[in-house]
């Protein structure tokens, strides 16, 4: 599956995107952000407040716990605010 990483995301992994394919035990946006975290420094300073980080599966919000079986593409981006 193709990921996407937007705005201090991508600057802090230092990439815009990439493919990649996540273990089998990896189910859920969560998860997802879990292991990816453990891919090294960059990933880990990106996701270390998952809490602030926001997904997308094929260019639809989901939520944390969101199945990512079947996705094409995931986006992660941190929340956004504005008027």
């Amino acid at each position: 599956m193709k990921v996407k990483y937007f705005a201090w995301v991508r600057e802090r992994i230092g990439k815009a995107e990439e493919t990649i394919e996540p273990p089998e035990h990896v189910h859920t946006v969560s998860e997802l952000i879990a292991w990816l975290s453990d891919r090294g420094e960059g990933y880990a300073y990106a996701f270390e407040k998952p809490k602030v980080i926001r997904a997308a599966i094929d260019q639809a919000h989901v939520q944390p716990d969101t199945a990512i079986s079947g996705a094409r593409e995931i986006a992660f981006f941190p929340a956004m605010t504005g008027g």
